[in-house]
């Protein structure tokens, strides 16, 4: 009875520090969007599960002229957030720049949902299959960058690291 007491406690007390994390922003946080997939609530940083935005200085084509298509996905995930109202990200994972992988929500709302579905964010597959009916809604209705040509965030960061 008592070892199954002392590991009721410890899975109690794994679960209650689990649920600190993702409820930890239940005070308003200060915001601050990175990009169009990273953001910060407070001091964490926080990386968009799933989903991958074009990087600030990338560019993409439209009518065959160039834009910040980078630039112009965080001015999409800030217009999201814009409203008064709170930011929740739950964890996922931790990835290897040590910033907690997460889905993020504002009022409910699925931000990493919205950022694919409006086509300012691919699904990230390598990592998640979760948002590719989004991304093919967005494809379909030329949403976002799907408007003209891009290069995946990936393949561009590949291509311009220094």
């Amino acid at each position: 009875m008592i070892k199954n007491l002392h590991i009721f406690s410890i899975i109690l007390t794994v679960l209650l520090f689990d649920f600190s994390l993702v409820h930890s922003n239940s005070k308003q946080k200060k915001l601050r969007i990175v990009d169009g997939d990273t953001i910060y609530l407070g001091n964490v940083k926080y990386r968009l599960h799933g989903i991958d935005a074009p990087e600030t200085k990338q560019k993409c084509k439209r009518k065959n002229k160039d834009y910040y298509c980078g630039k112009e996905a965080t001015k999409f995930l800030k217009f999201l957030v814009k409203e008064a109202g709170r930011v929740i990200c739950k964890k996922k994972d931790v990835d290897r720049y040590k910033r907690i992988v997460a889905v993020c929500y504002y009022n409910t709302q699925n931000l990493n949902k919205l950022m694919v579905r409006n086509g300012w964010a691919i699904a990230y597959r390598r990592y998640s299959e979760d948002y590719i009916n989004d991304e093919n809604y967005a494809k379909k209705n030329q949403l976002g960058i799907w408007s003209g040509d891009f290069l995946e965030p990936s393949k561009w960061r590949k291509e311009n690291r220094k």
